[in-house]
């Protein structure tokens, strides 16, 4: 991934060089100042949800929403260990508020979690991944942040599509990888 970002990098200062030489230093430097202001303002939004997260740990809220969302966790991961439901929980409700980095960590715990040493992952591991990829996102806070700090007027207009287009994704993913599962015998126990 390293080679390809460099690439894309080297492509693009020599494109700029052939176009506008005398705009390369410049457009480098206004560059590197707006990727740093964007970062600063997200750390803002992110660390008020990672605090909320954190709070939600703390107050034993996580696991009231892991027996809430038991159900549908174990018809869609079929797994039987009340640590990994807790943090499958925990990476759906942060995916929700659209925390992906903050859920990030969580899925890579539950993953390991449910690592039983084989060279393959099992099926719930690629479940677990395809529903962190597509992610139902009732609050899109990361993307709603990116619009407010881009200069939005109505950086939140994007609530519903978003949850419109989330969940068909996600139940579109459940399905394709439970089909692929059936399809391939990948029925584990």
């Amino acid at each position: 991934m390293n080679k390809i970002w460099l690439c894309m990098i080297i492509l693009s200062i020599c494109f700029l060089l052939w176009t506008d030489p005398g705009s390369v230093l410049s457009q480098m430097l206004d560059s590197s100042k707006d990727a740093l202001t964007l970062s600063i303002e997200l750390c803002a939004v992110y660390a008020v949800w990672l605090g909320i997260l954190e709070l939600v740990e703390k107050s034993g809220l996580s696991e009231k929403l892991a027996r809430v969302l038991h159900p549908i966790i174990k018809k869609v991961f079929n797994i039987n260990d009340p640590l990994t439901e807790r943090l499958i929980a925990m990476n759906i409700s942060a995916n929700m508020l659209g925390l992906g980095n903050a859920s990030t960590p969580l899925a890579i715990k539950a993953i390991k979690q449910m690592d039983t040493g084989s060279p393959v992952a099992s099926t719930a591991m690629i479940m677990l991944i395809v529903i962190n990829a597509t992610s139902i996102q009732l609050l899109p806070t990361t993307v709603i942040g990116l619009r407010q700090a881009a200069g939005s007027t109505s950086a939140a207009d994007i609530i519903l599509p978003t949850l419109i287009t989330t969940i068909f994704t996600t139940i579109l993913a459940i399905f394709l990888v439970k089909l692929c599962a059936k399809l391939f015998k990948r029925g584990e126990k």
